[in-house]
Parts: structure tokens; sequence; C-alpha cells
């Protein structure tokens, strides 16, 4: 990790993540996920914020964290169709993480174990896509459930690799995609280093995998790549609102732009992670901090912004 990411104040560490980050407890979490429902008309998808685990006991933490996950969102007091989706990644399930060489003992065995309760309480699940050493075990995986009979789970795809136009044509068919540039720094010879490059993809992968067959979830903050999203690459597509929806992080602040995106009909959903611990939140912002050094200003005028 870059040194000067390590010297920041862990207080102004918070102050940056308190924006994005809905608490510290599972109960609050869901409290952030029936306001978004309530007030604004939002789904969510959840997501703990426990990557890069170091201790056994930790992956049993995670690992028993995700299944009361399970029971939250599919709490009597939940609409059906209005239940979160749960996010979860690999590497929060292993302490032999791809990235150190590793071989990602373990983790296939505890997501299994997470996608076979939420079948039984219909809960939809996506894993998500980290480094680019985890792109291979996380499809693998994908795979392996799929065949397992599982359609509730659902994969993330990140435009900026080279390789996504190719995994996206191995996807199992009728899955839900979400989309994404990804924030994980990447070399040149794996991954786009140009951004513009990376949202155009994201546009030309939707429209691919729409016309193939599966649900996209376009996870972007940029206005004009949604709005071309939904008004040009639908179209042309061919489908119905009923095939694909909008993502954005919670805490940034884009609440007219959802506000008409659902006047138009189209589902929203917002990505709400949270933590056991501020002491964990701050670990994950300062991980995303040296992956993206840019998210220091990008923050900045996303809290200047609410004032």
């Amino acid at each position: 990790m870059n040194p000067l990411i390590r010297v920041i104040p862990a207080f102004l560490v918070r102050t940056f993540a308190s924006p994005y980050v809905a608490g510290d407890s599972l109960e609050k979490a869901m409290g952030v996920v029936h306001k978004l429902r309530k007030d604004r008309g939002l789904l969510a998808t959840l997501d703990l914020l426990a990557e890069d685990i170091r201790t056994d006991a930790q992956v049993q933490q995670n690992l028993t964290t995700y299944l009361r996950m399970v029971d939250a969102a599919a709490a009597p007091d939940v609409p059906a169709d209005a239940r979160p989706t749960l996010s979860l990644k690999p590497s929060s399930y292993t302490t032999a993480g791809m990235h150190e060489g590793g071989d990602g003992n373990g983790s296939l065995e505890a997501m299994l174990q997470i996608v076979r309760a939420a079948a039984a309480k219909n809960v939809a699940l996506t894993i998500d896509m980290e480094s680019r050493h985890w792109t291979d075990f996380t499809l693998d995986a994908i795979r392996r459930i799929h065949a397992e009979g599982h359609r509730h789970v659902g994969c993330v795809l990140q435009t900026r690799l080279h390789r996504t136009e190719k995994d996206l044509e191995g996807l199992p068919p009728g899955q839900r995609v979400r989309l994404v540039i990804g924030i994980y720094r990447e070399p040149s010879d794996i991954a786009l280093v140009d951004k513009p490059a990376m949202k155009d993809r994201m546009l030309a992968f939707a429209e691919k995998a729409l016309r193939a067959g599966h649900y996209v979830e376009f996870a972007s903050h940029d206005d004009a790549y949604v709005r071309r999203f939904v008004e040009q690459v639908v179209p042309k597509a061919g489908v119905g609102k009923d095939r694909y929806e909008v993502q954005m992080l919670y805490g940034v602040p884009r609440e007219r732009f959802l506000a008409d995106l659902r006047r138009q009909g189209i589902t929203a959903r917002l990505y709400v992670p949270f933590a056991l611990s501020w002491d964990l939140a701050i670990q994950y912002l300062r991980r995303r901090l040296d992956e993206y050094p840019a998210m220091v200003w990008l923050v900045t005028k996303n809290l200047l912004s609410r004032r």
C-alpha cells in the first residue's frame, strides 16, 4: 500500500467513508435498506466489507454473517419483490488469497453454503469480481454454481479487462450480469487504462449481454452513459424493462437522476456496503484509496455537494 495512504488519520478516513458505508452492523444496514425502499422506491444489494481476511476466525465470522444476511433479506417484514440481493466476494472466505499466490482454498465451499441457504429462502446473490488474480476462480465458481441449478446467483464483469468479451461469451445462459468498469488497477497489457474507453466497452458489452438473453445490471455513476444505455442500447437490443436495471453506489449524490429513472419505470438499485466495525470499514476505504487514488477527489467533491 502507498505509504501516504497508510498515514492518513483514521478519523479522516472515517469522514470519507461514512457517507458510503451503511453502519457497523447488519441491523443498521437493513435500516438503510428499508429507508431506501420506503422513502425513494429504491432496491438495494447488501455487501459485507470483509475481503482479504487473515484468520480462520474471520472466515467463520464472514460465513456466519452472510447466513444472517440471508435470513434478514427474507424476513417477513420485507416484501418479496423488495428483498435486497446480497453481494459476496470470494476473498472473504479464505486465508489463501489468489492475489497472494494462494489457491482460494475453502472459498467455493463457503459460497456454496450461502448459495444453498439463499436458494431455500428465495434470496438472490451476486458473486463480485475482484482483481485479475481472482477472475478465473470466480468464473469457474459461477459455472459450478449454475451447474448445480442455482439460477438465483449473478456475476460481475469488469469492462476494463481485455478478456471480458470472451468471458461474457462463456457465461451460462440466462445469467444475471452486473457490468462495471472495475476499480482495481491493472497493467495495460491486462486492461484498458482510459476510462472513457472502459465506459464505451460497457455499452457495447451491455448490448451483447442483452442480445444473448442475459439480465443486465448496468452499474455506473456517469449519467450520460446511463442515458445512452437506456435510450440507445436497450432499444437496439429490443428488450423490455424487465431485462435490465441501473445500479449505483450508496452515498453518491444522484437522487434526482435516480428519481427520474424510477418515474420512467426503470428498476434502480443501490449497492449498500456495511462493516462489522468501523475499523474494517476504514481498512476497506484505505484499500480503495490505494487502488484508486482519484477517489480522494471524488469523495471530497461528493462531500462538498452535500453542504
